[in-house]
């Protein structure tokens, strides 16, 4: 069973960057999707950034060009560089792989609080 370890979170002031990892136990295909959801207390989880080669990244409206998403294909590895922080990205941030099956990690804790 392929397994997802996500790794960067914490806590950050307002308008600071925090770099996320995730690692795949197994090899990922580069073609597949895999990315970036995160959760909130109280909402829904929603997508973040999503990285598949020979496609544009797919980012949600909200990032509004502060988030990077990137892979090392092969480290099986997917990043999120998250710049200029706000409150409002305080979540959970799960890591994200699809291919015949949907693969998730089991989340790393992003709290942005002065």
């Amino acid at each position: 069973q392929l397994r997802l370890v996500e790794s960067g979170g914490g806590l950050v002031q307002p308008g600071g960057s925090l770099r996320l990892s995730c690692e795949a136990s197994e090899r990922v295909y580069s073609t597949d999707p895999m990315g970036w959801y995160r959760q909130a207390p109280g909402k829904q989880r929603e997508m973040v950034a999503i990285k598949r080669s020979g496609r544009d990244p797919t980012y949600a409206g909200f990032v509004e060009g502060r988030f990077t998403i990137s892979r090392d294909t092969a480290k099986n590895t997917v990043y999120l560089q998250m710049n200029s922080l706000k409150p409002e990205d305080t979540a959970v941030y799960y890591c994200y792989y699809r291919s015949l099956n949907t693969y998730w990690g089991q989340g790393t804790q992003v709290t942005v609080s002065s």
